[in-house]
């Protein structure tokens, strides 16, 4: 079903227009899985899309796959999506997670932020928390408020850490801090 339900919300950002667009805060009585699958379809229309838009609009499929080759992370990070949706390559989500580590491995957050939820949804990769979690931190270090409360989450509910309330409160106001409205 979390599988399921993140494919969704990953279609439908690629629906939209690339003006972002606000999802509607999750109900009190949501789980904190549905508050964060909002919280990876709020990546997609958010920066990231934003970012992946105009990049793709700057660069033909050839001189991205060019650019990725030679190790420029923002065409890594874009030839990961064009694999995890399909988009001018075919779908593969064990080429996209090649690409989104490559990536990541080069500081790029939303990268590190997509490769994160890879590892917690066994897209590409196996299911393995404990890598999620180094992913997340990744990005959430660098002030990646989605990142922040995945981790949160993670550390909320002990997912790939030790469960540890104080530590997942802290990442929570990380990125309530940053107006995250699903962690305030």
């Amino acid at each position: 079903m979390k599988k399921f339900r993140l494919l969704i919300a990953l279609l439908l950002a690629l629906i939209v227009s690339v003006s972002p667009v606000v999802l509607p805060a999750a109900p009190a009585s949501a789980s904190i899985l549905a508050v964060a699958l909002e919280s990876a379809a709020s990546w997609l229309v958010g920066k990231g899309l934003d970012m992946l838009n105009d990049y793709m609009k700057s660069n033909t499929p050839e001189e991205i796959e060019t650019k990725a080759g030679r190790g420029d992370p923002d065409a890594q990070f874009a030839l990961g999506c064009m694999y995890y949706f399909g988009d001018g390559k075919g779908k593969n989500f064990t080429y996209a997670a090649q690409w989104f580590r490559m990536a990541a491995e080069n500081g790029h957050v939303y990268a590190q932020f997509n490769l994160g939820l890879m590892y917690d949804n066994g897209d590409g990769v196996s299911r393995d928390y404990a890598e999620a979690v180094k992913w997340y931190r990744k990005a959430a270090e660098q002030g990646h408020a989605d990142a922040q409360f995945n981790l949160g989450v993670m550390y909320s509910n002990g997912d790939g850490v030790r469960q540890d309330k104080a530590e997942a409160v802290k990442w929570y106001r990380k990125a309530a801090d940053q107006g995250d409205a699903k962690a305030q």
